[in-house]
């Protein structure tokens, strides 16, 4: 499945879109996206709120799981947060760790536009044997 194609049917993720994720690249196995920061994605201490960061992480995530081309859910993921950011672009990259025909593990990192590492994502896929519906 192409890169193209992937980022096309993303586009339908609306609740991403309206925190202005944006999806790079995808391929089978990873993706990269990014998120500029703005005042809205900031919490009561002037940081970004972790939701933000989630949700850039879980989009590039979903993005790499289902660049395979059959679709494919998250059954468990976690988040550790390591460094505070407050403005700047966020970029999250995804990488496949382990796939068999039912179940995929990926790391997406979130760093900072100095390249420091700002969150890990780990989450866990369950695959399933209909194909993406990219129409």
């Amino acid at each position: 499945m192409t890169s193209e194609t992937i980022k096309a049917f993303f586009k339908k993720d609306h609740f991403a879109a309206h925190c202005g994720v944006e999806l790079l690249e995808a391929a089978p196995g990873r993706a990269r996206s990014r998120m500029v920061i703005g005042e809205h994605h900031k919490n009561g201490l002037g940081g970004i709120q972790g939701g933000a960061i989630f949700t850039l992480a879980d989009l590039t995530f979903a993005a790499a799981v289902n660049a395979h081309g059959t679709i494919a859910v998250a059954i468990n993921v976690s988040i550790n947060f390591m460094k505070s950011v407050s403005s700047g672009i966020l970029t999250a990259e995804a990488r496949e760790v382990s796939v068999n025909p039912k179940l995929g593990t990926y790391i997406v990192e979130v760093r900072d536009d100095q390249g420091s590492l700002i969150a890990v994502f780990q989450g866990l896929a369950y695959r399933k044997k209909d194909p993406l519906p990219t129409e």
